[in-house]
């Protein structure tokens, strides 16, 4: 049927879209502290900003969803994100640069949030393979755009505001197929529409009330903390060390083009056992050899140690499969995807904050190293306990 395949292209362009925000802006952070006279505190709080958009957006997608629409939502979502890009890189001065990434950051909170739910609503019997497909898109548009900020504003002969303003392009591609599917309304996208919207509107579990469901918004929290602490700062990391700046890019693309392959595999492994902590422990133990090796050898050991976060930063796929694994129904995936992301990325909130804080203050990595280091054993432990095979409805708190 077309319009899945338009609902697959969607997915993937929408996908490509949902982090070159974040990741443009980490090797080229230094020129625009720079340009726009900011502090270290101040860019903490930048790299904190798209955890704290998707904590307070995410709460607001199901609702939306089911007052517009996901196709809606996600096409709206997808115009805010090349309205943000394009206006930040005119932004004369702090708070205009901050208004406008917040922008383009809403728009990827409610497709973050409504991602999982389209997959199943239009995927049902494909939510791993989909959810692979998905993650790897994502990964690849996140480490392209590390990649390539700082060698296509050369190339352009433009200073950092021209290397952000050029990823307002593929977003507003990514506005296309959603367009197409909300004004396009033919017998089959309605039966899914409706299917959807049924699904949506059941009653649903209190889902406050689930052990699991809190367990995953921690281990969605704490993954998301390292996540963005690595997007936003591993680059200065490794220009403190003595590493270029174009090189220190593609560092962390390497570290985002790890996700391009294992989040294609780890959704189809995850889907196929029973219990999903094996997996969580594994990335974890990842993490904490890739920041031992930062702290210890940043620029000797450089590549290993970007293929290793690499390798932990993949706990993302893995906890936006187990959210389609641990409800049975529409409905509870619904709830358990907004309530996972918004509880998860409120966690985050603080940590690029307190690492831009501590690396001010400190003069050094050592203390941000420790405490990226240290949040993984809480992380390792939240992901073992939502990895149980069970599903937020046959919780006993659930069904009282």
């Amino acid at each position: 049927m077309w319009t899945l395949r338009l609902v697959a292209v969607g997915i993937v362009l929408a996908a490509l879209n949902l982090r070159p925000a974040i990741t443009s802006l980490g090797p080229l952070l230094e020129e625009a502290r720079v340009g726009l006279h900011m502090s270290g505190t101040a860019a903490g709080l930048l790299t904190s900003v798209p955890a704290l958009c998707f904590a307070v957006l995410g709460i607001a997608a199901p609702r939306l969803s089911r007052r517009f629409g996901p196709a809606a939502v996600v096409c709206a979502g997808m115009a805010a994100v090349a309205a943000g890009l394009a206006a930040r890189s005119l932004a004369g001065g702090e708070a205009g640069f901050l208004a406008a990434s917040a922008l383009a950051l809403m728009g990827i909170a409610v497709s973050n949030v409504l991602m999982p739910v389209i997959v199943k609503r239009y995927f049902p019997d494909r939510v791993g393979s989909m959810t692979g497909l998905y993650s790897m898109a994502l990964a690849l548009g996140t480490s392209a755009a590390a990649a390539a900020t700082v060698p296509m504003t050369s190339a352009l002969g433009g200073g950092w505001r021209t290397g952000l303003a050029v990823w307002a392009l593929p977003a507003a591609l990514a506005v296309l197929p959603w367009l197409v599917l909300v004004l396009v309304r033919n017998r089959s996208a309605s039966a899914v529409g409706g299917a959807a919207a049924t699904a949506e509107s059941a009653p649903a579990p209190r889902i406050t009330r689930s052990p699991t469901a809190w367990a995953l918004g921690g281990f969605f929290g704490l993954q998301a903390t390292g996540a963005y602490i690595t997007m936003g700062w591993m680059p200065q990391i490794f220009r403190d060390a003595g590493v270029p700046a174009s090189t220190a890019g593609v560092l962390l693309a390497v570290t985002m083009a790890m996700g391009v392959p294992l989040a294609f595999v780890i959704p189809r492994v995850a889907g196929r056992l029973r219990h999903q902590g094996p997996i969580v422990v594994l990335l974890g133990l990842c993490g904490l050899a890739g920041y031992l090796g930062l702290l210890l050898a940043p620029a000797a050991g450089a590549w290993a140690w970007a293929l290793l976060l690499g390798v932990s930063n993949c706990a993302f796929p893995l906890a936006l499969t187990m959210i389609g694994m641990r409800s049975r129904t529409g409905a509870g995936v619904v709830r358990l995807s907004a309530f996972a992301q918004s509880a998860g990325y409120l966690i985050s909130v603080p940590g690029p904050l307190l690492v831009g804080m501590l690396y001010q203050h400190s003069g050094g990595w050592t203390l941000p190293l420790s405490l990226m280091a240290a949040l993984l054993v809480p992380q390792m432990a939240m992901g073992v306990l939502a990895g149980r095979d069970r599903t937020i409805e046959d919780e006993r708190g659930m069904r009282d």
